[in-house]
C-alpha cells in the first residue's frame, strides 16, 4: 500500500480470513467488528505495489478511480456485513477501507490472487 510505511503504528487494519485465492471468481464476506466505526473494503487492483496509491489529500482517501477499483462493499454500520463477488485474475491486491482518514491509519491489507 505504502512503501516503507511502519505497519506496528497504526491505528486501524483488515484482518483476513485467508492471505489468499485461487483465480476466478471471489466472494469476499465482509464484516464490520467495529463497535462505533464505519468501515468499507474496496479491492484494489494497483499496477505497482510497490508505489503508494494515488491519494486525495485534501478529501483524506485514495483516488479510488486512480487506483484501480474493482469492487466494494460500501459503509458498513458498526457489526453489520455485507458481500462482494468479483472475477479476479492472478496477482496481488489491496484490501482497504477508504473512509476518510482510514487507509492513512492503517486500514488496509494485500491480498494474493493465484493460479
Amino acid at each position: 500500500g505504502t512503501p516503507g510505511l511502519d505497519m506496528t503504528k497504526a491505528t486501524m487494519g483488515v484482518k483476513l480470513s485467508r492471505p489468499s485465492a485461487p483465480a476466478g471468481v471471489v466472494t469476499f464476506k465482509v464484516t464490520n467488528t467495529s463497535k462505533d466505526t464505519i468501515h468499507e473494503m474496496i479491492v484494489m487492483d494497483p499496477q505497482d505495489l510497490t508505489k503508494p496509491l494515488p491519494y486525495i489529500d485534501a478529501e483524506n482517501q485514495v483516488d479510488e478511480d486512480k487506483a484501480g477499483d474493482k469492487g466494494e462493499v460500501s459503509e458498513l454500520d458498526p457489526g453489520k456485513s455485507g458481500t462482494l463477488t468479483v472475477a479476479l485474475k492472478p496477482g496481488k491486491y489491496l484490501l482497504i477501507c477508504n473512509v476518510p482518514g482510514h487507509y492513512s491509519a492503517g486500514m488496509w491489507t494485500e491480498f494474493e490472487v493465484t493460479k
